[in-house]
């Protein structure tokens, strides 16, 4: 069944986060040290909390409008819940963009990938407390304050490693050559993001997009890096057109709940 578009964009807004949520999860134990490995985490932790939020928005708004539901035998109506968003849709419903699903990496690739994504994530959730969906616009206000801590955690350690060490330097000019092409699909707004942009409930991307771009290159330049140049950039996650990598995430993310319907702790 067709989602509306008020309800596509909350999903594209909640799958980011749920998916970083996790990618940053698998740090969880592995971490350089004890103090870091604690602070992703965390982050970790406010981007799912942030992912909760949003799809049992969506899920309110869904079974309000039958949305996605289905009968039972008895006749009555399944309502969708937040875990049904996130453990029970496949990968082509996901409308996450791609950044967020690539592999960790090393601990350069992680943190510079968080620095693009939380700084984008910042000037959205921004604007986005203005939204006309007083719903959305509460959680933009209470993620903000969250996600102004990981860009600034996010960012100084984009500056200590580019202007660290040799290998440090090395690791994270190898890190931004694998990720800048996935930065452009942030602001390549999709259908359902322009008409809701124009009905003042979603971000007009075109907005933010200077000022993402003028702060990624003030700390790229403090640790000593280059951007990229306008190349080429990977697209279709918020189409549902993903890589492999998403795959492999949901079929462990989701096996429990899949083997096992409805169980609970």
């Amino acid at each position: 069944m067709p989602v509306p578009v008020n309800i596509e964009y909350i999903l594209h807004l909640a799958d980011n986060a749920l998916v970083l949520g996790h990618r940053n999860s698998e740090w969880t134990g592995h971490g350089p040290i004890l103090e870091q490995d604690i602070a992703l985490s965390n982050i970790a932790l406010d981007l799912i909390g942030q992912a909760r939020n949003l799809y049992q928005h969506a899920a309110a708004l869904m079974n309000a409008g039958e949305v996605m539901t289905e009968r039972r035998a008895d006749g009555a109506r399944t309502e969708v819940t937040e875990d049904y968003l996130a453990y029970l849709r496949d990968g082509w419903d996901f409308r996450n963009c791609l950044l967020v699903e690539l592999p960790n990496g090393d601990w350069g690739m992680t943190v510079l990938r968080q620095f693009f994504f939380s700084t984008y994530q910042y000037f959205l959730y921004r604007e986005l407390r203005h939204s006309q969906d007083s719903e959305l616009a509460a959680i933009a206000e209470k993620s903000l304050k969250e996600v102004t801590y990981h860009l600034r955690w996010s960012g100084e350690w984009v500056i200590r490693l580019g202007d660290g060490t040799d290998e440090s330097h090395s690791r994270m000019e190898k890190a931004l050559g694998q990720l800048w092409k996935y930065t452009g699909e942030l602001f390549e707004p999709s259908g359902y993001e322009q008409g809701l942009a124009a009905e003042g409930i979603a971000v007009d991307l075109h907005k933010i997009r200077p000022l993402w771009d003028q702060r990624v290159e003030e700390v790229l330049k403090q640790a000593q890096l280059t951007p990229g140049s306008n190349e080429w950039m990977q697209t279709g996650g918020k189409h549902g057109k993903h890589t492999e990598h998403l795959g492999y995430l949901l079929a462990e993310m989701q096996f429990l709940q899949r083997a096992y319907p409805g169980c609970e702790w």
